[in-house]
């Protein structure tokens, strides 16, 4: 791909991102303050400045991005009880979400968000890339990748890690498209998701 190619993909790519949220405004989260997330007690302290959307996509969820949501996406789920999908549903009957369940192990937390994925951003390529043990909040987590491409054509690669804590799921994604946001953004993303907290460490 030659370099005038490769600007006027990424030129885009962005323009399109700034026509499909023309309504969300933006809430500044300052480098180097803690912030608690997504309704819960879980705090994040970023190494740089970021923008929270203002519509968030759940009761215990909430969306940071640096440039654009369509170009870098952090999403934090704080403390989905049993029995609650990860994100609002548009419809019970017509398009139900999976449910974290009590019974839900950290191994099958992928296998949630691909079936999340599936219905709310109606994909229909989700591929796990890789999946692995890690420490989460304190706690024994999972940290996995993964790779889909959305109804905008857009192949996105994605990173999470997760954890169960006191019987709820806690966790926090990062997408972008595979060309060039994914690899500028993921290392931002990543501080976000090693700065996680909660109170006392966390409940084993």
């Amino acid at each position: 791909m030659t370099h005038r190619m490769f600007r006027t993909l990424t030129g885009a790519v962005a323009a399109m991102a700034l026509l499909a949220t023309p309504a969300l405004a933006h809430r500044l989260r300052t480098a180097k303050e803690a912030a608690t997330v997504a309704g819960s007690d879980m705090s994040v302290t970023p190494d740089r400045d970021w923008n929270r959307l203002s519509m968030a996509p759940g009761k215990h969820a909430e969306t940071w991005t640096l440039d654009g949501e369509q170009l870098n996406d952090v999403t934090f789920y704080g403390g989905i009880a049993p029995d609650e999908p990860l994100v609002r549903e548009r419809s019970k009957k017509r398009d139900p979400l999976p449910k974290f369940l009590q019974s839900t192990l950290l191994v099958e937390i992928p296998e949630l968000l691909e079936g999340t994925y599936r219905t709310q951003k109606n994909i229909a390529s989700f591929e796990l890339l890789s999946t692995e043990p890690t420490n989460f909040l304190g706690n024994k987590g999972v940290r996995f990748t993964y790779r889909y491409t959305d109804d905008d054509a857009l192949t996105r690669n994605g990173e999470a890690r997760a954890a169960i804590v006191g019987g709820k799921l806690y966790m926090i994604t990062f997408d972008a498209p595979r060309l060039y946001y994914f690899d500028k953004s993921i290392e931002p993303a990543r501080a976000l998701m090693t700065s996680a907290t909660l109170p006392g460490g966390g409940a084993h």
